[in-house]
C-alpha cells in the first residue's frame, strides 16, 4: 500500500534588525518564488523549481507514495514575520493537516530562520503542533535552508532534518528529493538523533560553499555520512537573528544513538578547529573596493563585480541604499551596472516617462535608517513589467514577479530598478530591462554570494564591499540583546 505523506512549507529568513515586518499579504503575493499554493494547486505551483517541495513531490512521486497537498508559503526576507501572518498560515496548514486523516508521515519545507513577533523559533512551534496532531509514532521529516539558526524543539519535534548543502543554494530540489528517498527507503525509522551549536558566528560571506573552507567541510560531512550511516547536516546559521539560538549548528539522524553521536561530534572538532580560518574574511570598505575596481578594470577583460553584501535584501536589507551608488557617480566610472535597486515610484516614473526620456528624481534611500535619497538625473533606457523567465543554477524553471521594472542610466551607471525586493542572483534580473551585464566594467551586485551562482562564471574577480545596509557584513556589529552568552560574535584568530 502507498505511504500517504502529507506536503507542505512555510519559509521566511527573518533578520531581526529590519525595521519592515513579513505580513500576510507578503506571503500571499509572488516574487522571486510563488506566491501562497493551497491544497491542489501547491503541485503545479512548484513543478520544475529549484525548491525543496518540488523536490520531494518529483521523487516521492516516483516511488509511488500518496501525497496530501497542504499548503506553501514564503515571503522575501524581512523584520519578524507578524503574528497575524504566522498564527493564520499555521492555522490553515493544520486544518488541513487535521482533516487529511491518518498519514504515514509529513514531510514540510521549511526554512529554519524565521522569527515572528511574538516567538523566536517559529520553525520549532509550528512542528511542535504538527506533533500534536499526529502523535509520537508518524515521522516528521524536514527540510530546511543552510541558514537555518537550528533550535533544541526543531530536533526534538521531527524526526529528521535535512539541510542544503550549497551556498549559492543549487541543491534545493535535491535536498528534497534526498528527503523522499531518506523517508521512503527507512520507512522514517532513526533511532538516534544528535545535535551540537558551535560557539561561534560565521560571517554570511564566509559561508560560500564555492571556496575553502567551506567546501571542504562539506566533502568531509558526506565522508562521515558515508562511514557512520547517519544523516548528517551542517547549517551555518544566519547572523542577523537576535535570538538566543542564533549560529553554527551540527545535526544528524542515523539508526542508532552512537552512530549519530560520531558523526556529530567529528564534524563539529573539524569545526572547532577551522574558527582561525573563519576570522580572515576580508570586506572591503566603499573607497577601498571602488578603488580597487577601478584599477582592475583597465586591464580586465570581463566585468569587476561589487558584492554590496551589507544591502543584500536576500537576508533582509532594503536593497536601496545609496552608498556605492554614490561611489561610482562621484568616481565618475564609465561603462558600470547595478541592480537590483528597489524604488517602486522610481521604476513607476520611469514607465510613465518612457523609453528615451530624461527624468530627475529621488532615488532610493529610503529603508535603512541613516540613509537619504539620491538626486539624479537620468536617461530611461528601457521598461518591463518585472514578469520573466529565471536563468542559472538557482533559479532554471522559475519565473519571477518583480512588479514595474525600468533601466535607467545615471551618467556612465545603468541602474536596474524594481518593484519587489529580490537580489541579483540571476542574470535575467538585468537582462529584462535590456542591460547585458557581460559588458559592463564593473558591476555592483545587491547580494552577498547567491550572485556567484549566475555572475560568478562571467567575472573577472569578485570583490566584497560593506557598503551601508542592514546585513552586517561583521556580526560582532550587530546590537544583540537575546543572543546566549556561549556564543562568540565573531570568529578568533
Amino acid at each position: 500500500m502507498a505511504l500517504r505523506i502529507a506536503v507542505g512549507g512555510f519559509q521566511h529568513e527573518t533578520n531581526s534588525f529590519a525595521p519592515s515586518n513579513a505580513t500576510f499579504e507578503d506571503f500571499v503575493r509572488p516574487g522571486g518564488w510563488p506566491g501562497l499554493l493551497h491544497g491542489d494547486e501547491l503541485f503545479d505551483g512548484v513543478a520544475g523549481i529549484n525548491l525543496p517541495i518540488a523536490g520531494f513531490i518529483k521523487e516521492a512521486g516516483r516511488r509511488r507514495a500518496a501525497l496530501i497537498p497542504l499548503l506553501w508559503a514564503s515571503a522575501e526576507p524581512s523584520g519578524p514575520v507578524t503574528d497575524h501572518a504566522y498564527e493564520r498560515i499555521v492555522a490553515m496548514l493544520l486544518s488541513d493537516l487535521a482533516s487529511a486523516g491518518p498519514v504515514d508521515a509529513v514531510y514540510l519545507d521549511l526554512h529554519g530562520a524565521m522569527v515572528t513577533e511574538g516567538l523566536e523559533d517559529g520553525e520549532g512551534e509550528l512542528l511542535r503542533r504538527v506533533r500534536a496532531i499526529v502523535g509520537k509514532t508518524v515521522p516528521i521529516v524536514v527540510s530546511l535552508d543552510l541558514h537555518a539558526n537550528v533550535t533544541r524543539a526543531m530536533v526534538d519535534h521531527s524526526d529528521l532534518l535535512l539541510a542544503f548543502r550549497t551556498y549559492p543554494h543549487v541543491d534545493m530540489a535535491d535536498i528534497g528529493a534526498r528527503a523522499a528517498q531518506r523517508l521512503i527507503e527507512t520507512t522514517g525509522k532513526w533511532d538516534g538523533k544528535a545535535f551540537r551549536q558551535l560557539p561561534y558566528l560565521i560571517p554570511i560571506t564566509a559561508q560560500c560553499t564555492l571556496s575553502e573552507p567551506m567546501a571542504g567541510f562539506y566533502r568531509l560531512l558526506e565522508q562521515i555520512e558515508g562511514e557512520t550511516g547517519a544523516d548528517l547536516s551542517f547549517t551555518p546559521g544566519f547572523p542577523p537573528a537576535d535570538i538566543t539560538d542564533c549560529g553554527p549548528a551540527i545535526f544528524a539522524s542515523a539508526p542508532s544513538q552512537a552512530q549519530a553521536d560520531q558523526a556529530v561530534e567529528r564534524l563539529t572538532q573539524a569545526l572547532l578547529d577551522a574558527e582561525p580560518i573563519f576570522a580572515r574574511e576580508r570586506v572591503r570598505t566603499v573607497a577601498e573596493g571602488v578603488t580597487e575596481a577601478v584599477e582592475l578594470a583597465r586591464s580586465a577583460s570581463r566585468p569587476i563585480i561589487l558584492a554590496d553584501t551589507q544591502d543584500n535584501p536576500g537576508a533582509g536589507s532594503s536593497s536601496d541604499t545609496t552608498g556605492l551608488l554614490r561611489a561610482l557617480l562621484d568616481a565618475k566610472i564609465e561603462n558600470a551596472a547595478l541592480g537590483l535597486f528597489y524604488d517602486p515610484e522610481a521604476a513607476l516614473a520611469c514607465h510613465k516617462a518612457g523609453v528615451g526620456a530624461k527624468i530627475t528624481l529621488d532615488l532610493g534611500g529610503k529603508g535603512t535608517p541613516g540613509d537619504s535619497p539620491l538626486h539624479v538625473t537620468g536617461e530611461v533606457r528601457a521598461i518591463g513589467d518585472g514578469v520573466f523567465a529565471g536563468s542559472g543554477p538557482m533559479w532554471e524553471g522559475s519565473t519571477l514577479h518583480l512588479g514595474p521594472m525600468a533601466a535607467l542610466r545615471v551618467e556612465g551607471v545603468d541602474i536596474a530598478i524594481g518593484s519587489i525586493r529580490q537580489q541579483p542572483s540571476t542574470q535575467a534580473i538585468f537582462r529584462h530591462v535590456g542591460i547585458d551585464p557581460t559588458a559592463a566594467r564593473i558591476l555592483v551586485l545587491k547580494s552577498s554570494v547567491h550572485f556567484r551562482a549566475d555572475f560568478q562564471p562571467i567575472a573577472e574577480q569578485i570583490l566584497v564591499v560593506a557598503a551601508p545596509g542592514l546585513n552586517a557584513a561583521d556580526p560582532a556589529a550587530l546590537p544583540y540583546t537575546r543572543l546566549r552568552a556561549s556564543i562568540r560574535r565573531k570568529p578568533q584568530a
